[in-house]
């Protein structure tokens, strides 16, 4: 029998970084992740301002701009309403956000996810890899039975941490149960590489026809690019040559410079989703707490997985740092903040999706008065700022149906 302070399911970003914090601290960890070798799957690689700042809190921004990350400075959102040369015009530069925070950081996941692996594991977690979690059980002294090679081994500790993602074994076994909406458009993503002549500092979002698309560039020639397009379109991109026909679809005339990603080549798989928001009710339970993907999720479209897996972390460590009795520990306040949060951020995403990810006549003529419309009355964007300043920045009533009515003009 093993024992521990933590035991963490899921060397992810949230596991691996919440696993160094609490080895730095002096905590004895043990960090399970099931993955060999981390692959690209086309999610996590975009913190918002607001996220980088929970990273410098955490103490870990040094590391990962030290593995590659790379910071994006300007945004420019483009569109079949808008000029062009308008729009690039009007960039939105992007450290306005945060103080003394230079805009997005950007890095590949897999990259991101190991570089936080081997910070837990220099900071003296045991952090094992290959490893297949059998059973696990909540309660005041949460258990683990797990095999590793080819040895199967009991650990139990003070408090589990499941940050096992979407399908999360902790959270099944703390009987904590998922919410999820009703889902709005298909989301795919790609890699590309070898782009020439895309501004490395330079995001842009952008609606044309039935499509709409995402493209943040990873520094190195590399851009990782998103794309929007109906329900009812499921097979667009399916088949051998779905991620070149996926890419070619960025051809579009409201973005000139889109010709630099489509003459890049893909990188990596296509993934396409559908964009649903998830949640849960009460990120923990007995022994068990929930950070990440495994408490639930917020819609893809405005890009905000690793901002709020970094904030989890920051509340949830800083919690348990200022304990020593465990088995008595308020986790109260991280689900309160957490509650309020999604709640924002889920509202956010909604209301972005219905701006960006709606084709045909009336969302353009939608999209144009929008455009002229904020123009002259910059709150109707005060969704945006919850998105990259943070969802507690933006007033409260930026989260209201009446708020949703006034900028979709229904």
């Amino acid at each position: 029998m093993q024992t521990y302070d933590l035991i963490i399911v899921g060397g992810g970003i949230g596991g691996s970084a919440l696993a160094a914090v609490m080895a730095q601290a002096g905590r004895s960890v043990l960090l399970l992740e099931q993955t060999e070798v981390y692959e690209d799957k086309v999610r996590g690689e975009w913190i918002a301002p607001w996220g980088v700042a929970e990273v410098h809190r955490l103490g870990l921004y040094d590391l990962l701009v030290g593995a590659g990350g790379h910071h994006i400075t300007r945004h420019v959102t483009f569109d079949e309403s808008l000029d062009p040369g308008t729009a690039e015009a009007s960039a939105l530069p992007l450290s306005i956000f945060r103080e003394g925070v230079p805009g997005p950081l950007c890095l590949r996941h897999p990259l991101h996810c190991q570089t936080l692996f081997d910070a837990a594991r220099a900071a003296g977690a045991v952090a094992l890899r290959g490893v297949i979690v059998n059973s696990v059980e909540a309660g005041p002294r949460p258990r683990v039975v797990y095999e590793h090679d080819g040895q199967t081994y009991e650990a139990t500790a003070r408090l589990l941490a499941g940050a096992d993602g979407r399908a999360s074994q902790v959270r099944e076994a703390a009987g904590i149960t998922l919410h999820q909406d009703r889902a709005h458009h298909w989301f795919g993503g790609l890699l590309v590489k070898d782009v020439v002549g895309w501004d490395p500092q330079l995001q842009a979002i952008g609606t044309e026809g039935d499509f709409g698309f995402l493209a943040f560039p990873q520094g190195g020639g590399m851009v990782r690019v998103y794309g929007g397009y109906a329900l009812d379109q499921a097979q667009r991109f399916k088949g051998a040559d779905g991620a070149r026909r996926f890419l070619d679809a960025f051809d579009l005339g409201c973005s000139p410079a889109n010709r630099c990603l489509t003459a890049g080549a893909p990188a990596g798989p296509l993934f396409s989703y559908v964009n649903a928001d998830s949640w849960t009710d009460q990120p923990y339970g007995p022994g068990v707490v929930l950070v990440g993907d495994a408490a639930g999720w917020n819609d893809p479209i405005i890009g905000l997985g690793l901002s709020i897996t970094y904030r989890d972390v920051r509340i949830v460590s800083e919690l348990l740092k200022s304990a020593d009795d465990w088995e008595r520990l308020d986790l109260e306040p991280y689900r309160e903040e957490r509650a309020e949060r999604m709640r924002r951020l889920r509202f956010a995403a909604k209301l972005q999706a219905a701006l960006d990810m709606e084709f045909g006549e009336a969302a353009r003529q939608r999209r144009r008065r929008h455009f002229e419309r904020a123009a002259d009355d910059p709150t109707l964007r005060l969704h945006s700022l919850a998105v990259m300043a943070g969802p507690e920045v933006a007033p409260p009533e930026t989260f209201t149906e009446a708020h949703r009515a006034r900028v979709l003009e229904d």
